[in-house]
């Protein structure tokens, strides 16, 4: 059994000419039974020196990625650069993103990531990555026990123009009967304001369990969605301008109380000392399992383009 203390990805690398030929045959050779089992016992699998171009990813990403998703109810700022294909984060790049499993606050998330470097960055940018499973052994008892009723989201989608992103680019739709069908589907409550904005709130667990190997592992985005994420000073100034429950965000226990601001940055600074670092060379691909591992970027400087695709 794998010691998820001294756990890291599998580094692939290309043994000839690399280029998506060479990638696509020992995928190929692999199979999609194959690589989703090779998947579930290494929890991520980090593509090396096949130099892959952005013109050569479609049908990489076919391999890797069976049924590739729209980016629906998330809520990181991204822009759509192809077919299901996205940027991986358009967040300031001075700043650290904290680790997490992707849209852990939705009824349904992806099963897979995977993103590949575009452009190598400046300096530093990796991508890091965390066993859930030693994230939430990594937690003192008392906030396991804190938060095994679950957390309770809350979003202020604006209708164009405010802080966050609006829920048109949100759902990937102006229609709002198309958005109200798709939330009736996730056991969420919501309500569109005067303003245009709608307003949605979500009962979701804290941990979940991997559907193959049975593993709990922590799985919601509380210290992100927590203005105490955010670092002492953004969080003072979001309190200033607006209450708790009309920031773009914010997160309670389920029954409502508040979340305190000490369990906050445990759960932000654990997932961070427990990672691992992926650094990216251009052409570079990582696909992850995304209930397994979470992940987060490094800060950066110079050029740095990441994109990533999900799946179910």
């Amino acid at each position: 059994m794998t010691d998820i203390r001294t756990w890291a990805p599998l580094e692939i690398e290309a043994e000839g000419v690399g280029g998506c030929e060479e990638l696509t045959t020992r995928l190929g050779e692999l199979g999609a039974g194959g690589l989703a089992d090779l998947l579930v016992q290494e929890k991520g699998l980090v593509f090396r020196g096949f130099d892959v171009s952005r013109e050569e990813l479609d049908p990489v990403l076919d391999l890797l990625l069976p049924n590739r998703l729209a980016y629906v109810h998330g809520n990181s700022p991204r822009t759509k650069v192809g077919s299901n294909v996205y940027t991986s984060t358009e967040y300031p790049q001075e700043f650290t993103i904290s680790m997490h499993n992707e849209m852990s606050y939705a009824h349904a998330w992806p099963a897979r990531l995977a993103f590949y470097c575009e452009i190598r960055p400046g300096g530093q940018g990796a991508t890091p990555v965390t066993d859930a499973a030693l994230w939430l052994e990594s937690l003192d008892p008392e906030v396991r026990t804190a938060f095994a009723g679950g957390v309770r989201y809350l979003q202020n989608l604006h209708d164009g123009y405010g802080l966050g992103k609006s829920w048109q680019d949100t759902f990937e739709t102006a229609d709002r009967g198309e958005v109200e069908v798709f939330l009736a589907g996730t056991g969420a409550t919501w309500e569109w304001k005067p303003d245009g904005g709608l307003r949605v709130a979500s009962l979701r667990p804290s941990t979940t369990r991997h559907p193959v190997t049975g593993t709990e592992v922590w799985f919601n985005q509380a210290d992100q969605w927590h203005p105490a994420g955010l670092g002492d000073d953004t969080a003072a100034a979001l309190a200033g301008i607006l209450p708790a429950d009309e920031l773009p965000q914010t997160v309670t226990f389920a029954d409502g109380t508040p979340i305190p601001q000490e369990y906050v940055l445990q759960i932000r600074d654990r997932g961070l000392e427990s990672a691992v670092d992926v650094d990216w060379r251009r052409g570079d691909l990582l696909l992850i399992d995304n209930v397994l591992l979470a992940h987060g970027r490094r800060p950066f400087t110079g050029d740095r383009r990441v994109l990533v695709a999900m799946s179910d």
